[in-house]
């Protein structure tokens, strides 16, 4: 499966399970919230219960008051009746208002249906048997009754009071009675229906609870247990991929050998051990003679495979105290404990590198990639890391230079190399910080006319001790020390500030060329740099070209390099492929869209006219650089001879040392001036006239 469908399940998966959550969350809010509604309607129904029973009491207290006191108020003297009369009179008054509030708050309605219900509250106030209703009003009508009979008679008014008969004074005993019955039997009813009622709420609020537990336990399942593992599966994969991440820290990927951030950290920390035992520690750093043929013509995969068996060999090849390590490419380095005295590390070193130089089988190809080895040792040939490293890398270089297939120990010439490769590194940082180093101009022209073609510029640098350094003493240390860019951007401005004083001056020299690496194609700012000293020095980009190796124009896209060339291309500056014939360029890229003239190495125009091969090889390339439309120039010519071969071929273009040496820039300018077309002069006649 691939990547995307896997992120989009998983992706999935986690919106499920949010969606879940979420829900489970709602339902219990929702169940709780029900649960603390219905908790406060119990406690409402039963504090509106007690009310109705505690109004209840009070009616079937001052029911049996106003019996009690109208009997009282009877058989009382004249002179206490008064009071018993207002108490009378207020126990009355109490009780309608009472009774009013009761039929308020049970919302008794004598019309409702629910009075032929026996269970309602309604049958009791309403029907039979009680007539609860009817009594309490009679009883109030008697209340009042007593009381205005009893003002009247104390007041002795012949024309106020109760004018009714004596004997409808009387309170009725079987009103009383049966008011208190009722009042009994509605008190009985409400704590029934308050029961009821309760035990209803409680059963529904049981059922939530046991719900609430249910969907809890739902979500604990189904929810919270796939959440939990998928965060346990996820810790899990971190915690794997923090300890992969610790490991490819420390380790190359594709051989499994620690890298060079562990041969640092722990370099140091060896040859502390090493000088507490007072042992020898050997550093062999080895490298691949032909990975790069493997890799060109093999492939690759060829070549990660050879890289992964030669590993294998180190690992076989030493013991467990000794430390292997991949210092990137085909270059690795083995420190090796108790080394022993130099014999027994020359022996040692020869049986590693048997066993790696054995033969390989991929794919049924014997692959024979050869190593060469270089040798330091401490505390002989330097006491600290870093020395040791950069001593055996000189003995590799050393071994290499031997023809390769073997090791070789640093010695004290290589020492004096060091000191002469630091001591060169000094100087080029002062040249540089001085920018000192020279241009030298080298012509090319046109067999067929003698025109000037264009015109290479070249570095020299004159060291004010030593003299003219080579550029292929310096060069190849500069590159190593990251000098190059810097130096490429001095020799490109005076080169372009030169040309543009010719241009100004009217002197032909076809188009400048300039060699441009690819490091100094990775410089972010290379083509800002190229366009503003350009514009700075007034020289027209078609007057310019760059000279870039099959190496960089192979470089992929992901560096940038790619881009911009086209750009600079776009902008109207010429691009040359140099060296062509020697790298392993893809045709694809030999082509009017991106390259405006091949350069034929020189190892081909070297005696072409007495090599078939090299013959066959520039009439070649002539013909497919003809028929794509792209110019050529071949270097290198030194011989009359070579350049009759060359003209036969068809090769027009040259530059060489027959043509022209490479001078300094007063010297290239004599040179282009000489070569200038004569400007035809007019001459005048003198003479009389006929």
């Amino acid at each position: 499966m691939s990547q995307q469908p896997v992120q989009t399940v998983s992706g999935k998966l986690i919106l499920l399970i949010k969606a879940g959550y979420w829900l489970a969350l709602l339902i219990i809010a929702a169940m709780v919230a029900a649960s603390f509604v219905l908790l406060q309607q119990t406690m409402a129904t039963q504090q509106h219960n007690n009310t109705l029973l505690d109004i209840v009491g009070t009616q079937k207290t001052l029911s049996q008051r106003i019996v009690f006191l109208a009997s009282a108020t009877g058989a009382a003297s004249r002179d206490k009746q008064p009071a018993l009369v207002s108490a009378l009179k207020q126990a009355t008054a109490e009780f309608e208002t009472s009774y009013d509030l009761l039929l308020k708050q049970t919302g008794a309605d004598p019309q409702s249906p629910a009075k032929l219900d026996p269970k309602s509250i309604e049958s009791v106030l309403f029907a039979k048997p009680f007539h609860l209703d009817y009594f309490s009003v009679g009883l109030i009508a008697n209340g009042d009754r007593l009381v205005s009979a009893f003002e009247s008679q104390l007041n002795q008014l012949d024309n106020g009071g109760y004018k009714g008969g004596a004997e409808r004074v009387n309170l009725d005993a079987s009103v009383a009675n049966a008011t208190l019955s009722g009042y009994a039997a509605l008190g009985q009813r409400i704590s029934a229906d308050a029961d009821e009622r309760s035990e209803k709420l409680l059963t529904l609020h049981r059922t939530l609870f046991y719900a609430t537990l249910g969907v809890i336990l739902l979500v604990a399942l189904f929810i919270f247990r796939p959440m939990s593992n998928a965060i346990l599966r996820k810790t899990r994969e971190l915690v794997d991929a923090r300890n992969s991440m610790a490991f490819i820290a420390v380790h190359d990927g594709l051989t499994g050998l620690h890298n060079r951030t562990f041969l640092t950290d722990h370099f140091e920390t060896l040859i502390k051990g090493a000088h507490r035992r007072r042992e020898r520690l050997a550093v062999v750093q080895l490298d691949l003679d032909r990975f790069k043929q493997i890799n060109d013509t093999l492939g690759h995969a060829a070549g990660d495979y050879v890289l992964v068996v030669t590993a294998q060999r180190m690992r076989d090849s030493c013991r467990a105290s000794d430390l292997c390590a991949r210092l990137g490419g085909d270059e690795f380095v083995m420190i090796l404990n108790g080394a022993g005295n130099t014999e027994d590390i020359n022996m040692l070193a020869r049986r590693i590198l048997v066993h790696i130089n054995e033969p390989i089988v991929f794919q049924g190809t014997t692959i024979l990639p050869g190593a060469s080895g270089g040798i330091a040792v401490y505390p002989i040939d330097a006491d600290n890391a870093q020395d040791l490293l950069v001593h055996a890398d000189l003995a590799l270089y050393s071994a290499k230079k031997m023809g390769g297939g073997n090791f070789s120990f640093f010695s004290e010439e290589l020492r004096r190399e060091l000191d002469y490769r630091k001591q060169l590194e000094h100087d080029i940082k002062v040249a540089i910080s001085e920018k000192a180093f020279q241009v030298y101009f080298q012509p090319q022209v046109s067999l067929t006319d003698g025109t000037i073609s264009g015109i290479e510029a070249l570095v020299r640098w004159s060291h004010a001790e030593r003299g003219m350094i080579s550029p292929g003493e310096f060069i190849p240390v500069a590159e190593k020390c990251g000098f190059m860019p810097e130096i490429g951007r001095i020799v490109i401005s005076k080169a372009i500030n030169e040309a543009a004083e010719w241009n100004r001056a009217g002197i032909a020299f076809g188009r400048l060329a300039v060699n441009v690496s690819g490091t100094e194609l990775r410089e972010h700012d290379f083509d800002a740099f190229l366009f503003e000293t350009l514009e700075k020095a007034g020289l027209p980009p078609q007057k310019l070209s760059l000279e870039i190796v099959e190496s960089v124009i192979l470089d992929d896209e992901k560096t940038g390099i790619a881009a911009k060339l086209r750009h600079i291309r776009a902008a109207g500056v010429h691009l040359e492929l140099d060296d062509f014939g020697t790298g392993y360029a893809s045709l694809s890229h030999v082509n009017p869209n991106e390259i405006d003239r091949l350069k034929i190495d020189r190892r081909f125009v070297q005696n072409i006219h007495e090599n078939g091969d090299n013959s066959k090889i520039v009439r070649a390339i002539t013909e497919l650089a003809r028929g794509l439309g792209i110019s050529i120039v071949a270097e290198g010519a030194e011989t009359e001879a070579e350049l009759d071969s060359l003209m036969a071929i068809g090769c027009d273009q040259v530059q060489g040392y027959s043509i022209a040496f490479p001078m300094p820039h007063d010297k290239a300018l004599e040179w282009l001036a000489a070569r200038m077309p004569k400007k035809a002069r007019l001459t005048v006649l003198q003479g009389s006239l006929a």
